[in-house]
């Protein structure tokens, strides 16, 4: 494993400029990557757009539903895999954001637990379920870095997180504004973004393991699944 040359915080700050660092160190592979997870967005775009509920945009929202849960949380899961080996400077391929398909029933089921206790959440004053969301961040990270089942990685997202909430938060909310802003130049700059806020939300959790001292025994769990 290469070594980092720069300090990583686990602050909004620290792992947005953590974030920029590992996008500009690793902009092409990460490009690719940003570039398939638009594209994966584009039949969910497509579901979004109907508005009068004929029998047809009902199967499309079944439809919409299903690909969401099978295919995009699967890839979605990959991606912040390969997103987190960018930010621990480790040698990764393009197509290990495929990675969640070989791991197939605990990323479904994770993304379904966590949607759904969060989804509850929101229906619930949607303060709770933005509070779930902010405790569950780190759910598709520990299924893929750690190959948790669904209920071990909501409960150790849940411990990990805690004390964190806050900051989680708060680099949520700045997503939202980079986001808004790579919107406004088009095209790459969404990708850009996207590359930015999924650095930085993989940062936040590499930061976390390794100011609770937990990195080391992350790594050996991660290189005994290989």
């Amino acid at each position: 494993m290469n070594q980092r040359n720069f300090s990583l915080e686990p602050t909004v700050g620290g792992v947005l400029g953590y974030g920029w660092q590992v996008m500009k160190r690793y902009f092409l592979p990460l490009l690719v990557v940003a570039l398939i997870l638009s594209l994966v967005e584009i039949p969910l775009s497509v579901a979004r757009e109907g508005h009068e509920m004929t029998l047809g945009m009902y199967f499309l929202k079944i439809f919409a539903l299903a690909y969401l849960l099978f295919v995009r949380v699967p890839i979605r899961f990959g991606a912040d895999y390969v997103f987190l080996l960018a930010t621990r400077n480790q040698t990764f391929e393009v197509n290990e954001m495929f990675r969640g398909f070989s791991n197939y029933m605990n990323v479904v089921l994770a993304g379904l637990l966590s949607g759904a206790l969060i989804g509850i959440g929101i229906f619930l004053f949607v303060v709770p379920g933005i509070i779930l969301a902010c405790r569950f961040a780190f759910v598709p990270y520990l299924v893929m870095d750690k190959n948790l089942d669904p209920v071990k990685a909501v409960e150790e997202s849940w411990r990990l997180t805690k004390g964190y909430g806050w900051r989680i938060f708060g680099l949520g909310l700045l997503s939202i504004l980079i986001i808004i802003a790579g919107l406004a130049v088009m095209f790459v700059g969404v990708l850009i973004s996207m590359m930015w806020v999924h650095a930085a939300f993989a940062a936040m959790y590499q930061g976390v393991l390794e100011e609770r001292g937990e990195y080391q025994e992350i790594t050996n769990n991660s290189n005994n699944q290989d």
